[in-house]
C-alpha cells in the first residue's frame, strides 16, 4: 500500500501527513487581526458574487442558478453564517458596553446626590416619600451600623488624658470654651437652670397639650422609638394614661423626637434659655431635641451623626450615661459614667463619643437639648 504522493509524484514522509492532519492549536490559530482579514475577503467575495448573479440576472440567467453551483453556495452560505456571528458579537459587546455606562451613570447619580451621606440618603428617602424635605427643619435617621461604617476615625487625643466627667458651676463661657466646648471633653454644669420654669412647666400632659394640634408637622422629623412600638408622636401621646404614668403592670416606654415646628418651638423657649456657660460667639440651633419614658429604659449604645456638639438639659427623673470611646481609642481612653440630675446640664460631643443613656429614677425622665456651634 502506497503512501500519499507529493506534487511531484514522490512520496511524502509519514511525519509530514500527520501535522498536515492535526488541527490548529492555540499556538497555531488565526490571530484576532488575521480572522478579520479574512472576513473582509469574504465579505468582498460575497459582495462580487452578488454582482455576477445581478448581472447574470439581467442575461436571463437566474441568481438561484447561479447560487447553485457549489462553490457559490458554499461562499454565500458561509457569508450569511460569518455575517450574523459578528452582529451576535457586535451585539453582545453593545451590551456590555451599555451595562457598563448604566453602573458608570448610577454610581455617579449616586455620588451627586449624596447617597453615601446621611444628610443625602434622607433627603432622596423624604423626596421619594414625597415629604417636603425643605419645608422641615430635620430628616430621618440613618440604621446605627450605616452610621458606623462611614464615621471617618478620630484622634485620640478627645479621650486619653479623660478619667471622669467633671461636675462643675459659675464656669464662665471663656473656661468652658477652652477646657470643654471643641474639646471632645464631656462634662456636667450643675446650675445652669437658675432662671428656667421648664422643670416646673414640661411634663408628659404639656407636650400632648403643645401637640394636640401639631403632631402631623413632626411626620417628617426625626423619631426615636427605641424599644417601643410607637410609630410617631401621635400614638405616644394616645398611650393610656395608667401607662403614661408608670402604674404598676404597665409597659414601660421611653422616645425621642426633634421638634420642626417653629410654633410649638417658640411655645417651649419660653420656659428655658440658652445655657449660661456656651461661648459668646456659639450659637443655640433652633432644633429643640426631647427625651422622655420611664425607669429601667433609655437609649442603646450608639454615636450620633449630628453636625455639632451639643448640650442635653435634665428637667425631671435621673439618667445614667454610659460612654465610650471610639473603637480607634479603645486601648488609649477610658469608658465613662455619669448619672445627670435633675437641674443639671451635660454638654459632650455625640458624635465621637459612643454614649447609652438609662433612667434610673422612679420619676419620668425628661430631656431637653439642641446643638451648638
Amino acid at each position: 500500500m502506497t503512501g500519499p504522493t507529493s506534487p511531484r509524484g514522490h512520496l511524502a514522509p509519514a511525519h509530514r501527513v500527520a501535522s498536515a492532519r492535526k488541527p490548529l492549536t492555540s499556538a497555531t490559530a488565526p490571530s484576532k487581526s488575521d480572522r478579520r482579514g479574512v472576513q473582509s475577503a469574504m465579505d468582498e467575495a460575497a459582495r462580487r458574487l452578488r454582482d455576477i448573479a445581478a448581472r447574470a440576472d439581467k442575461l436571463g440567467v437566474r441568481a438561484a442558478d447561479v447560487a447553485s453551483l457549489r462553490s457559490a453556495g458554499r461562499l454565500l452560505g458561509l457569508a450569511r453564517r460569518e455575517g450574523r456571528e459578528g452582529r451576535a458579537g457586535r451585539a453582545g459587546r453593545g451590551l456590555a458596553a451599555l451595562a457598563g455606562g448604566v453602573l458608570c451613570v448610577t454610581a455617579l447619580l449616586a455620588c451627586q446626590l449624596e447617597l453615601h451621606s446621611r444628610r443625602g440618603f434622607s433627603r432622596a428617602w423624604l423626596t421619594w416619600h414625597r415629604l417636603r424635605l425643605h419645608d422641615h427643619m430635620c430628616t430621618i435617621d440613618l440604621p446605627d451600623y450605616l452610621v458606623s461604617f462611614f464615621r471617618p476615625p478620630e484622634a485620640c487625643s478627645m479621650c486619653r488624658d479623660v478619667s471622669q466627667v467633671d461636675k462643675i458651676s459659675n464656669i464662665s463661657p471663656q473656661v468652658f470654651e477652652k477646657e470643654y466646648a471643641y474639646t471632645g471633653r464631656p462634662v456636667v454644669v450643675t446650675d445652669a437652670m437658675s432662671n428656667w420654669t421648664a422643670q416646673q412647666v414640661f411634663s408628659f400632659q404639656f407636650f400632648k397639650d403643645v401637640y394636640k394640634d401639631h403632631w402631623q408637622k413632626q411626620l417628617g422629623c426625626q423619631f426615636f422609638p427605641y424599644r417601643t412600638e410607637f410609630r410617631n408622636l401621635y400614638e405616644v401621646f394616645n398611650m393610656s394614661i395608667e401607662r403614661a404614668f408608670m402604674h404598676d403592670g404597665t409597659k414601660p416606654w421611653y422616645i425621642g423626637w426633634s421638634n420642626c415646628d417653629d410654633q410649638v418651638a417658640r411655645i417651649l423657649r419660653r420656659h428655658y434659655d440658652r445655657p449660661y456657660f456656651l461661648p459668646d460667639t456659639a450659637e443655640n440651633k433652633k432644633v429643640d431635641w426631647i427625651f422622655m419614658g420611664s425607669r429601667g429604659y433609655g437609649a442603646q449604645m450608639h454615636v450620633d451623626s449630628v453636625d455639632l456638639p451639643s448640650w442635653q438639659a435634665q428637667l425631671k427623673g435621673r439618667k445614667k450615661w454610659i460612654l465610650e470611646p471610639p473603637p480607634e481609642c479603645y486601648y488609649d481612653c477610658q469608658c465613662l459614667e455619669v448619672v445627670v440630675e435633675p437641674g443639671e446640664i451635660i454638654a459632650l460631643d455625640t458624635n465621637r463619643w459612643y454614649h447609652q443613656t438609662l433612667i434610673v429614677s422612679e420619676e419620668m425622665s425628661i430631656t431637653i437639648g439642641a446643638e451648638y456651634d
